[in-house]
């Protein structure tokens, strides 16, 4: 289901503040819109200077947020827990739309010229692949007669990247190479749980988003192996260090090593952080 929204075309002083607008956007669909829009345009130009009273991401009242531990488990036997599931994936991937903005507005400013713009262009893609992601689980919400909002979420995604919004390092660390990894550990059950539903649609959406997620850990090791170049711990023991740091409960088992080796995530960083 298609909907349109009024979004601002002259374009700001400082290229910043065009991210800043999709942190800002209140309504989910107008957000998606709005980062479809600047990621097509492009933002180049970023100062070197940090951009303050950067924005956090703004929310409306639904959906009503709990702590992780207080959301519902349902089966995916019953509409019910299909429904609950879509809306879950439907949250993470509004969320992802604000991580990949915030990454960009956020940090470019430390990546030295020439590779700014690189930056900025890579997380301009994440954040496109993330809205689209977000329309795809929100129309299929809507076939499946529910809306996004309509049940509970939690915002264990932004609360975990918002606790690293000092260190490009870190935040690299726990968003892509953490948050989104997992989710190629789990999605391929998801698909296939959905698939043994008879919800064959749902699982083609999950599918999308899972092939694509593969690229944006990639995005984030590549990005994460920049940041660590000349420093005197490897890359590997720099993310171990700070996983240990901002994600103290350890990584969960098990883990997709094949999806994980094609975005260039190498064993060796991950293995030594998991829970016994």
């Amino acid at each position: 289901m298609s909907r349109r929204f009024s979004m601002p075309s002259k374009r700001m002083a400082d290229p910043r503040l065009a991210l800043g607008e999709v942190l800002k956007a209140v309504d989910p669909r107008e957000k998606a819109a709005l980062a479809l829009k600047l990621a097509n345009e492009g933002v180049t130009g970023i100062p070197d200077s940090p951009l303050p009273d950067w924005p956090r991401p703004v929310r409306r009242d639904e959906p009503p947020l709990r702590p992780p531990n207080e959301m519902p488990k349902r089966g995916l036997g019953s509409l019910a827990g299909r429904q609950a599931l879509m809306h879950a994936i439907a949250h993470i991937e509004l969320n992802a739309i604000d991580l990949a903005a915030d990454m960009a507005g956020r940090f470019a400013h430390v990546i030295p010229l020439p590779e700014r713009d690189s930056f900025v262009a890579d997380w301009l893609s994440v954040m496109s692949d993330e809205a689209r992601h977000f329309l795809m689980v929100a129309d299929r919400l809507e076939q499946m007669d529910t809306r996004y909002g309509a049940l509970p979420a939690h915002e264990g995604l932004f609360d975990a990247a918002a606790r690293t919004s000092f260190d490009i390092k870190a935040r690299l660390a726990i968003a892509p190479l953490v948050l989104e990894a997992r989710g190629l550990d789990v999605t391929p059950g998801m698909i296939e749980r959905l698939r043994r539903a008879g919800d064959d649609s749902s699982a083609e959406v999950l599918t999308v988003i899972y092939t694509e997620e593969i690229g944006h850990v990639a995005t984030g090791i590549r990005w994460f192996r920049h940041c660590c170049s000349g420093d005197e711990q490897s890359p590997a023991e720099i993310f171990k260090s700070l996983v240990e740091q901002h994600f103290p409960g350890g990584l969960k088992r098990p883990f997709n090593d094949e999806a994980r080796e094609e975005a260039g995530f190498e064993r060796q960083w991950y293995e030594a952080l998991a829970k016994s």
